[in-house]
């Protein structure tokens, strides 16, 4: 047995001198589908949504968020597993995407992102770099099962079947729009949040002086007395108040704006006609003949309500103010610039009027991750900006 393994041997290492040039050949292409296959059964086993969550860094975080999501649960029985959504399917990009995984595997063995905390602290990162990804290959996972083509537009909202034929027009990525729909969204989000705490900062320096006006930069509640014993409702972010008396750390002030006469007329909103809110005020408050006068008095000819011009006067705290409202406006146009300019095309802020824009803005915020303060700042800016107030041609 030792001597035939020994000839076995000797035989494979000698030049071939009987073997014809066909056996080896055959015997090649026999050790290329051995090579081929086990090789194949590898990657492809590396490929499933088990190998991928047997990292707990996965499987604890975004693995969950996922199982939230209309991706793993639908009428139509599909589910997108992690392989479909971040592994190309066709071979030599999958082949690339692998070996930029191996960075990935590194960063799991020695522990980068293996707790929770650390994940969040990364979250923004990582999904830059598959944005970017998904943004170079015009989503292409994606369409893997989302084609334009088969698109049924008929079927679609109006508002929904107009963007979505100008992304097929430009055969768009996917996540250029729709950031979040598997995954939540970092809290880090560019600009998202970052608004308020700058124009916080900018505040802090804000001189008061009776007579001046200012303007807010985040929901402030309001009072009807100094002592802040009586609720007299919300200031909303970017409204203007004229400062009638200082009193400490307390601002009585003044607010104008226009007012339904249907209801209790708690909205006070800044012009005429517009849904542009300045002032949310408490029930009492808003009944209070003493905290508002009314003057003129229209009827809105698109609506056929009737408006009322009001005055307010009210009590905030002495904090929260900017003294110029180009400082509130240059970071709500950032905002609104960094985080909806990529989604289809971004609309002039003055290509609807002040009225059409919360429901357009609402629409775009499945898409972004602002906060409250944020969301209001951004709105009030496209409506301040709109083609009630703006000349120029869009």
């Amino acid at each position: 047995m030792k001597a035939s393994l020994k000839k076995i041997w000797i035989t494979l290492w000698r030049p071939a001198t009987k073997i014809s040039l066909g056996v080896l050949a055959l015997g090649g292409f026999v050790a290329g589908v051995i090579f081929w296959g086990g090789f194949n059964t590898a990657l492809e086993m590396t490929n499933t949504e088990k190998f991928c969550i047997s990292c707990h860094s996965m499987r604890d975080t975004v693995y969950p968020e996922l199982k939230g999501t209309i991706h793993w649960e639908n009428s139509a029985g599909v589910r997108a597993t992690c392989p479909d959504c971040h592994v190309p399917h066709n071979w030599s990009d999958k082949i690339a995407r692998k070996m930029q995984a191996s960075k990935e595997v590194f960063g799991a063995i020695v522990g980068s992102i293996d707790t929770p905390e650390k994940f969040e602290a990364k979250r923004l990162e990582l999904a830059q770099h598959e944005w970017k990804r998904f943004a170079a290959n015009k989503s292409l996972e994606c369409k893997s099962c989302h084609s334009y083509n088969s698109m049924k537009w008929d079927e679609m909202s109006p508002r929904a079947q107009a963007q979505m034929k100008q992304a097929a027009v430009k055969d768009q990525s996917c996540i250029d729009c729709h950031k979040g729909i598997a995954h939540h969204l970092p809290s880090d989000m560019a600009s998202s949040g970052g608004i308020v705490s700058e124009l916080t900062a900018a505040s802090q320096s804000t001189d008061y002086s009776k007579d001046d006006t200012y303007y807010s930069i985040q929901f402030l509640p309001l009072y009807e007395d100094e002592a802040k014993t009586k609720d007299g409702g919300s200031l909303e972010p970017a409204s203007a108040v004229k400062v009638v008396d200082i009193k400490g750390d307390m601002l009585q002030i003044e607010l104008n704006g226009w007012r339904k006469e249907k209801g209790f007329g708690r909205v006070i909103n800044q012009d005429f006609g517009m849904n542009i809110p300045t002032a949310a005020l408490s029930k009492n408050a808003a009944q209070n003949s003493d905290i508002v006068k009314g003057f003129e008095q229209k009827e809105d000819d698109v609506t056929g309500l009737k408006w009322q011009q009001v005055t307010a006067t009210l009590w905030v705290e002495k904090k929260n103010f900017v003294s110029d409202i180009n400082t509130v406006w240059t970071a709500a146009k950032s905002a609104y610039n960094t985080n909806c300019s990529v989604c289809h095309t971004q609309p002039a802020e003055n290509h609807f009027d002040a009225n059409t824009w919360p429901g357009m803005f609402n629409g775009m915020l499945a898409f972004v991750n602002f906060d409250t303060d944020s969301e209001a700042i951004v709105l009030k800016y496209l409506q301040n900006h709109s083609s009630d107030f703006s000349k120029a041609e869009h």
